[in-house]
């Protein structure tokens, strides 16, 4: 399957519902974050293709389909916008970031992102019948705010075999997903690259 032809499966399987500024009184530091546009990761730091090089999308505000698997109303509201990653064959990732207006709502989008993929499984399973979904918790990272990483596999009555690697990450006002997906199941996650690719994020938002 070509890589086009794969996002265009995964942003119509997400559709349908089944997939893969300063405050008065705040540190200079903090100021600095607020209005900063964070950095994007670029493709040559995503987890090593075997046979294939990453190219990366524009940054464009907004929120990917893919992310809408277990993410169906949580950035509603929000100002984002993400970069999309893609190799030439059925491994894609993208990333995705929002600035608020303090730290406390920062950590309070992150604390709601974890609560959600800790229970994407049912909410994927709930709606949408005949599919089957797994989350596992691959744990905390020691960059900036913290940052949490998952993993997510799911199968469909229709044969759709996919594994998802996720992780939170939040620095100061900015909070940042990273999603990488494949055909496959966790044997094919890279799970420590991952871990790696997620900690270059969170660093590199400002």
């Amino acid at each position: 399957m070509t890589m086009r032809t794969r996002l265009t499966a995964l942003g119509a399987l997400a559709a349908a519902g089944l997939v893969i500024g300063t405050v008065t009184g705040a540190p200079a530091g903090a100021a600095v974050k607020a209005s900063a546009s964070p950095a994007f990761l670029s493709a040559a730091q995503l987890p090593p293709h075997p046979t294939s090089s990453w190219t990366a999308g524009k940054v464009t505000g907004g929120v990917p389909d893919q992310l809408l698997l277990c993410f169906p109303e949580t950035f509603a509201g929000y100002d984002s916008s993400y970069r999309e990653f893609w190799t030439d064959l059925d491994t894609n990732a993208r990333q995705l970031t929002v600035v608020v207006k303090d730290e406390a709502k920062a950590k309070s989008l992150a604390t709601r992102l974890n609560k959600e993929l800790k229970r994407c499984a049912t909410t994927v399973e709930q709606s949408n019948p005949g599919t089957d979904a797994e989350v596992r918790d691959y744990g905390t990272l020691p960059v900036e705010e913290g940052a949490h990483a998952y993993g997510l596999h799911t199968t469909t009555s229709f044969g759709a075999d996919d594994v998802r690697l996720l992780s939170v990450g939040r620095d100061g006002y900015a909070v940042t997903v990273v999603e990488w997906a494949a055909l496959g199941d966790f044997g094919a996650a890279p799970v420590s690259a991952f871990k790696k690719t997620t900690t270059t994020a969170v660093n590199k938002l400002y």
